[in-house]
């Protein structure tokens, strides 16, 4: 059964609040059918610690506009790699060496890419 409308909605509205503060290779992976626990795992990339706060920050506040509260969240002291879990949508914020080192995209290259709209994508590293 493939992600629910609910964890789409969400999945674009923590993408687009991502790309605002300029994050990077933004991808979200349906993992519904692999895990029972969440729907979507969103990955996005910051250029540094401050950045990767910054982008936890916008997608907790535009996820409570939804009506929705983290269920926990994991790593925001280090600013290195946060999850932030929504229960529907898992939001992973690495930073830039993190992502390439831990290549969450590779260990999932399973799962089926959820299309994101344009102004969710993020910083493309061509564009960079």
């Amino acid at each position: 059964m493939p992600a629910t409308e609910r964890a789409i909605e969400l999945t674009i509205a923590a993408a687009r609040a991502a790309a605002d503060i300029k994050a990077e290779e933004i991808i979200a992976l349906d993992v519904s059918e692999q895990l029972v626990l969440t729907d979507v795992f969103l990955i996005a990339s910051g250029t540094n610690e401050r950045q990767v706060g910054a982008i936890v920050d916008a997608v907790e506040e535009a996820l409570f506009k939804l009506g929705a509260k983290p269920v926990r969240r994991e790593g925001k002291a280090q600013g290195r790699w946060v999850l932030i879990d929504f229960g529907d949508v898992v939001v992973h914020v690495q930073h830039q060496e993190d992502r390439v080192y831990y290549a969450l995209e590779r260990l999932w290259k399973d799962c089926p890419v959820i299309e994101l709209p344009a102004d969710a994508r993020g910083v493309d590293e061509a564009q960079a």
